[in-house]
C-alpha cells in the first residue's frame, strides 16, 4: 500500500481544519496556505471528503469548512476510504493455481485485516494529539 498525494494532503488538510476550526469555520485558502498545497488542488480534496460526509461547506463570502462530526468519530480508514476507494493490497488476479490461492489466503487477506483493523482504529483525534505534541515540542526547543 502506498498513500497518494491526494491522501497525504488531505490528512495534513484535515488535522490542519480539526485545530483551527474550534472557533468557527476554516476558509480553504488558509488550510492551503499554511500547509503549502495548492488551493485548486485541494478542492479536489475537499470535494470527496464532503461527499464522504467528513466535512461540510459554510457558503459565502466568508464562508469555509467544518468537519461533520467530531474528530473522535472520523477514523483514518474512513478518510482514505473516501480519497482512494479501495485502499487495501489487490486481490490476485487469477486463483485457478494453489500458488496464487495460497498468497491471497496467507499474506493479502491478513494483510488486509490487519490494515484495516489498524487504521478504523486511529481517528482524526489522534492525529491531532500528536501533531500537537510536535508542535509543542518544537516550541519549548531552545537554540543558541
Amino acid at each position: 500500500m502506498k498513500l497518494s498525494k491526494k491522501s497525504r494532503y488531505g490528512l495534513r488538510a484535515l488535522i490542519d481544519l480539526t485545530i483551527n476550526s474550534r472557533n468557527g469555520h476554516v476558509a480553504l485558502k488558509n488550510i492551503a496556505e499554511r500547509n503549502d498545497i495548492s488551493p485548486q488542488y485541494l478542492e479536489q480534496v475537499f470535494a470527496s471528503l464532503r461527499k464522504a460526509d467528513i466535512v461540510k461547506s459554510v457558503k459565502g463570502p466568508q464562508g469555509g469548512y467544518l468537519l461533520s462530526r467530531e474528530p473522535e468519530k472520523i477514523t483514518i480508514s474512513e478518510i482514505l476510504e473516501a480519497l482512494e476507494g479501495n485502499y487495501l493490497v489487490e486481490a490476485e488476479a487469477d486463483q485457478a493455481d494453489h500458488g496464487s490461492a495460497v498468497i491471497q489466503e496467507l499474506i493479502i487477506d491478513k494483510v488486509n485485516k490487519q490494515l484495516g483493523s489498524m487504521l478504523s482504529d486511529i481517528t482524526l483525534h489522534d492525529l491531532e494529539k500528536q501533531f500537537l505534541t510536535y508542535n509543542d515540542y518544537e516550541q519549548d526547543m531552545y537554540y543558541i
